[in-house]
């Protein structure tokens, strides 16, 4: 089967509906606590603890600039039963800067096939493998070890809940660039059906919408994404929306782990309620595709990497820069396997 792409706008979304409705105190008092009760289900620390080994102290996100990685998981029961081991790929990953002095959020989409050390394991390989070798603490150390930045949060939300949330919010208002055929949540091929022009989207239509690969490139793709991101948001905050909050709630209820408290959670709210609609400067990393030792990868440029991780750094506020570490000396995935 072909294997499901996901996409990562929903997991950003649902860090913001916690965070602003958490805060909002126009909200009534049973809802706020039922998004607490839900934060409180989805805590689960990293192993390392709070601090990560590139910052000198914990971060506080209501006074520092933190960063918050976003990971995708496919953990559908239909995938589990049919991919075995590979349900625990991370489908999608971007990491999210916030700049506590102008409130400004940059996100880099990174790509999942990028070519990367993991030292989970202590060879180069895709960095999405990161999570299947070592779950969550994997993936964040293995990208942080990429960009040379630290990580101080994460959010980890699967693919069973996108549906649901678009629904609840009574679809979504979207000007589709193309017409196109894709497949549904299920697999079935040729179900969604999509025209050119705006019109509103259901969760499915959505869905497949962020997912399709044939129509633009990865770079196209990844910027189509982050413009959802926004319009979920708008839609999900907007006045139509609050008497299905419930129901948002409910649908992730059991789709959410994250390393932030409710009380770090509700300290975003500034960013969302700032006088200016909340936008995001859309960063991506530059590569081209290719083999290596029979395998396909995207290798990343290293100009475009080293600019990427001045421009984080700059975002948080890193005056000084920690001097990159030396890499050891590495070996393949298939010299390993020949051990």
């Amino acid at each position: 089967m072909k294997r499901k792409r996901l996409t990562i706008f929903l997991w950003i979304v649902v860090f913001m509906i916690i965070a602003g409705l958490g805060a909002a105190g126009g909200y009534a008092i049973y809802l706020t606590n039922q998004v607490k009760e839900t934060a409180s289900d989805s805590h689960q620390e990293l192993d390392r603890g709070k601090k990560s080994d590139k910052r000198i102290e914990v971060v506080n996100p209501a006074t520092d600039h933190t960063s918050v990685l976003f990971v995708g998981i496919d953990d559908s029961e239909k995938r589990s039963e049919t991919s075995q081991d590979r349900d625990s790929l991370s489908d999608a990953l971007v990491l999210a800067t916030f700049n506590d002095d102008d409130k400004s959020v940059k996100m880099l989409s990174i790509p999942r096939d990028s070519y990367t050390y993991i030292p989970e394991v202590g060879y180069e390989d895709k960095i999405t493998h990161a999570h299947a070798f070592g779950g969550i603490d994997a993936t964040v150390e293995t990208v942080e070890r990429m960009l040379d930045i630290p990580v101080d949060y994460y959010v980890r939300l699967n693919f069973n809940s996108f549906v649901e949330v678009v629904n609840s919010i009574g679809g979504l208002s979207y000007d589709v660039p193309f017409d196109m055929t894709e497949q549904n949540s299920s697999d079935q091929a040729g179900a969604i059906e999509l025209e050119e022009g705006p019109q509103t989207l259901n969760g499915e239509e959505a869905l497949a919408l962020a997912r399709t690969r044939k129509y633009d490139s990865d770079l196209a793709r990844g910027e189509r994404q982050m413009a959802l991101i926004q319009e979920i948001f708008r839609e999900t905050m907007s006045a139509k929306s609050l008497n299905n909050f419930d129901a948002i709630l409910e649908s992730i209820n059991n789709n959410l782990k994250t390393n932030l408290t409710f009380e770090e959670m509700i300290t975003f709210k500034d960013y969302i309620l700032q006088k200016n609609e909340l936008t995001f400067d859309k960063m991506q990393l530059e590569g081209e595709g290719g083999y290596i030792d029979e395998g396909w990868y995207y290798q990343l440029e290293e100009e475009s990497l080293s600019e990427t991780t001045d421009e984080l750094k700059a975002h948080l506020g890193l005056s000084n820069p920690y001097v990159k570490e030396e890499e050891p000396d590495t070996m393949t995935k298939n010299e390993d396997d020949s051990m």
